[in-house]
This record gives C-alpha cells, structure tokens and sequence, in this order.
C-alpha cells in the first residue's frame, strides 16, 4: 500500500514541477508501481498476507470470548485470585 502511495505522490509532485522532481526521469516516478506489484506476488505466494489476517481475526475472536467471559462474570478481571 505505501508503494502506491509514494508512486501517487511522485506522479503528482513530477505533473506539478516541484523542485527537483521536476526533472526526474519517468522511470523513476513509476517504479514504486512495479514494486508493488512484485510485492504483492511475493506476498501471496509466500502465505504473508494470509497469515495477517488470521492474526486478525484470531485477535478478534480472543477479545470476543473476554468480552462475554468479563459479562458472565468470569473474566480474568473478576476473577478472584486463588
């Protein structure tokens, strides 16, 4: 994602003539975009992205289950203490 941002703002600051990028060659303003996409394969195919979102949503389902422990009762907050 801040591949594309930064490949975003290097077009606009080329199409505006801001200060040195003003004569930056096009090749570099588009290469945040290649890398991406590069990026993005890499990621897929090595189980990146999945994962993190099964970190997620793990995380999700953990503060569920306290949520509905601590409103029984149960939660580790309200527990006394052996």
């Amino acid at each position: 994602m801040w591949l594309m941002v930064i490949g975003v703002l290097l077009i606009v600051l080329k199409l505006a003539a801001v200060g040195p990028f003003e004569t930056l060659s096009w090749w570099w303003v588009l290469s945040p975009f290649p890398v991406a996409v590069v990026w993005w394969e890499f990621a897929d195919k090595t189980g990146y992205t999945k994962k993190r979102e099964m970190d997620k949503m793990d995380e999700k389902k953990e503060e569920r289950r306290q949520r509905q422990l601590d409103a029984i009762g149960q939660g580790d907050k309200t527990r006394k203490k052996r």
